[in-house]
C-alpha cells in the first residue's frame, strides 16, 4: 500500500490543485496529466491527489509517450522549457495546460517562450508555441479584472460537444422562429450556450437570480445583443419583476435550473402555456416539485428531464459538484480568519445524503485527506457509502465531531435547527447545489442566533449561548454563490443534453404528454460518442442484435444442458 504523504506536502498539493481549478474552471477527472520536476516525494504527493481526483498519469515520456492535457511542473524552470516544448507539438484544437506548481519558486520561466498574452484571469496563453499552449501559475493570484469576453471565448473552447450539437441545429434551421427562455446560473459557460443558441438561429432571452449573476457577463450578453433579465443587486422584489419580464417575451421553450421559472410560469402567466411547446430542466431539487405538479395533473407543458440523463448525472451531479463544492468550500475556508473555524488538513467531514452529489462530494474529501461520515436516511443509499468506504450515522450524531459538514441532498430543512445545534464549535457549514432553506438559518435566527460577516460568503452563526458555527454562501450552494460553478467540461456535457432536450421538443413538443419526460436515449449516446472523441478516446460503434430471419422466432431456450430436441 502507498504511504500517505505527510499532512504539510499534502495540504500543499491540495492548495497547488484548487488553484489550478479557480484559475481554469477546467476539470481535474479524466484528464492526462504528466508532472516534471521537482522533490520526488512532492511529485508523488501531487500524483497520488490528482489519480485519487480521476485523473490518469501519462505513460513515462520517450518515443512512446503519449499526449497530455495538464504538465504539471515542480522543479528546474529549464526541464519545464524542454518539457513544454515536446509536448506543445499536437494536433490543432488539442489544448495543453502547463501549470507552474513549483513550491518553493516558479517552475517555469515565462518569458523562455517569447511574449505571453491573458486568456482569462490566471491563464496566459503562448501564441509563439501554439494557439493551444496556456500557463497556469498556481503561486500567483489571479488577476482581478473579470475580463467577461476572455473568460466566455476561454470556455467556448473547452465545449466542443455543445458546440457540434448547437451546429447540427444550425445547419438543419431547426430552431429558426423559437424563442428559448435561458434561466440558469449566468457565468461563462451559461453565456456559450446562449451564443451558440443565437447562432444556430433561435430568439433567446436570458435570466439569473442575483445570487447567480456574474453582471460583468450579463453586459457581455447585452452587447453581443441578448436582452438579460438578471443583476447581481436585485432585491427578491426585483427579481420577480425580471422574471416576469422574461416569460413575457413569451418563449416557447423554457431551459430551467431549479425549476423556478416554470413553476413561475405556473403560477403568474398560466395564459403562456399553451403557446409552448415545453421546458427542460436539469436539476434533481428541480424535477421533485415538477413530478409533484404532474401527479395532481397541474403540470401544462412537457418537461424534459435533463437531470435523469446519464450523461448529466454521472458527470455534472457526481464529478463536476463534487469538485467544484469541495473546492470552492475550502478556498472560503483558507480566506477565515484564523481562530474561527475548526477544518484543518487530515481532519473529519459528514455529507448530508449520498445520491449523484453526496458521493461525489464524498470522493473529493476523502481524496483531500479529510475522513468522511455520510448522514442518509435512505438505508439502501446509506449501505452504498458503507460499501464505498465511508462512516454511516445518523445527522445529528454524525456532525458532533465534524469539523465540516456538507449538505448534499437539495431538499429543504436537511441542516436543520437540532443539526446545526449539534455541530461541534467553529464547524463549518456548506452545500453543494442548494435549494432554499437547505440549512435552517431562519430557524437559527429566531433561536436567537446572530449572524456575523467574517469574510467574503462566510459568516458566523452565534447563538446566545456563545455556540457558533460558520455558514458559508448564506446556506446556498456554495458552487455557484462563491465560485464559477462546475468545470467547463462538464456543463458542455449538460449542455449538450440540454440542446438534444430542446431538439425533442421543437421537432415533437405537441406530441409529448404534459408530464416529466425522459430524454431520448439517442441524446445520451450521442453526447457521450462525442465527449469520448473529444477527450482522445477511441470507443467501439454501437453494437448490432445479429439479423434474425423474418419467417424465424428467436431461440430462446437455454442450451446449458445439451442441445434440446
Amino acid at each position: 500500500m502507498p504511504q500517505r504523504p505527510d499532512p504539510e506536502r499534502a495540504a500543499w498539493a491540495s492548495a497547488a490543485v484548487r488553484r489550478f481549478a479557480a484559475a481554469t474552471n477546467l476539470l481535474v477527472a479524466a484528464r492526462t496529466f504528466r508532472v516534471v520536476g521537482g522533490d520526488p516525494r512532492d511529485a508523488a504527493a501531487l500524483t497520488a491527489l490528482l489519480t485519487a481526483l480521476g485523473a490518469r498519469a501519462a505513460r513515462d515520456a520517450g518515443p512512446a509517450s503519449e499526449p497530455v492535457d495538464h504538465l504539471w511542473c515542480l522543479g528546474d524552470p529549464d526541464e519545464a522549457t524542454a518539457a513544454v516544448e515536446g509536448e506543445a507539438d499536437r494536433p490543432r484544437g488539442a489544448t495543453l495546460v502547463v501549470v507552474d506548481a513549483g513550491r518553493y519558486a516558479p517552475a517555469v520561466d515565462e518569458d523562455a517562450f517569447g511574449p505571453v498574452a491573458p486568456a482569462r484571469p490566471g491563464v496566459l496563453a503562448v501564441p509563439a508555441l501554439s494557439d493551444d499552449v496556456f500557463l497556469v501559475s498556481t503561486g500567483r493570484e489571479p488577476e482581478p479584472d473579470p475580463a467577461a469576453d476572455a473568460r466566455i471565448r476561454w470556455a467556448r473552447r473547452s465545449m466542443p460537444v455543445s458546440r457540434a450539437v448547437a451546429a447540427e441545429l444550425r445547419d438543419g434551421g431547426l430552431l429558426r422562429g423559437t424563442r428559448v427562455g435561458v434561466s440558469m446560473v449566468l457565468e461563462p459557460k451559461t453565456a456559450v450556450l446562449s451564443l451558440l443558441l443565437r447562432d444556430a438561429g433561435a430568439d433567446v432571452v436570458v435570466y439569473a437570480h442575483a445570487d447567480e449573476t456574474d453582471d460583468a457577463v450579463a453586459d457581455a450578453l447585452r452587447a453581443a445583443g441578448l436582452p438579460v433579465h438578471a443583476s447581481s443587486t436585485a432585491s427578491p422584489a426585483e427579481q420577480r419583476r425580471l422574471a416576469l419580464a422574461m416569460l413575457d417575451t413569451r418563449p416557447h421553450v423554457l431551459l430551467d435550473d431549479g425549476s423556478h421559472l416554470i413553476r413561475l410560469a405556473h403560477q403568474e402567466r398560466p395564459d403562456l402555456l399553451p403557446t409552448m411547446l415545453g421546458a427542460a430542466e436539469e436539476t434533481t431539487s428541480g424535477l421533485r416539485p415538477l413530478r409533484v405538479m404532474a401527479e395532481r395533473g397541474a403540470l401544462g407543458i412537457p418537461v424534459v428531464a435533463v437531470n435523469d440523463a446519464r450523461t448529466k448525472t454521472f458527470p455534472d451531479n457526481r464529478h463536476g459538484t463534487g469538485q467544484s463544492t469541495v473546492f470552492a468550500t475550502l478556498d472560503l475556508v483558507d480566506g477565515l480568519p484564523s481562530g474561527v473555524h475548526r477544518v484543518r488538513p487530515g481532519g473529519s467531514a459528514v455529507v448530508a445524503g449520498f445520491g449523484p452529489v453526496g458521493e461525489g462530494v464524498a470522493q473529493v474529501l476523502v481524496a483531500l485527506g479529510l475522513r468522511v461520515t455520510v448522514a442518509e436516511v435512505d438505508p439502501v443509499r446509506a449501505l452504498q457509502a458503507r460499501l464505498a468506504g465511508h462512516a454511516v450515522a445518523p445527522l445529528v450524531d454524525a456532525v458532533r465531531d465534524a469539523d465540516l459538514v456538507v449538505s448534499a441532498t437539495g431538499a429543504p430543512d436537511t441542516i436543520d435547527h437540532a443539526a446545526l445545534r449539534a455541530c461541534a464549535a467553529g464547524a463549518v457549514v456548506s452545500v453543494a447545489g442548494g435549494v432554499d432553506h437547505e440549512v435552517a438559518l431562519v430557524d437559527a435566527t429566531a433561536a436567537g442566533a446572530v449572524r456575523t460577516g467574517e469574510a467574503p460568503h462566510a459568516e458566523r452563526l452565534t447563538w446566545p449561548d456563545g455556540h457558533h458555527v460558520v455558514v458559508l454562501a448564506g446556506g446556498g450552494g456554495v458552487n455557484t454563490s462563491a465560485a464559477e460553478g462546475n468545470p467547463v467540461e462538464i456543463m458542455d456535457l449538460s449542455f449538450a443534453v440540454q440542446l438534444g432536450a430542446l431538439r425533442m421538443l421543437v421537432e415533437r413538443g405537441d406530441e409529448l404528454d404534459r408530464t416529466v419526460v425522459t430524454v431520448d436515449a439517442a441524446v445520451d449516446e450521442a453526447t457521450a460518442r462525442a465527449a469520448l472523441a473529444a477527450w482522445g478516446s477511441r470507443v467501439a460503434p454501437p453494437g448490432r442484435i445479429a439479423a434474425q430471419p423474418v419467417d424465424r422466432e428467436p431461440d430462446v431456450r437455454t442450451h446449458r444442458f445439451g442441445v434440446p430436441a
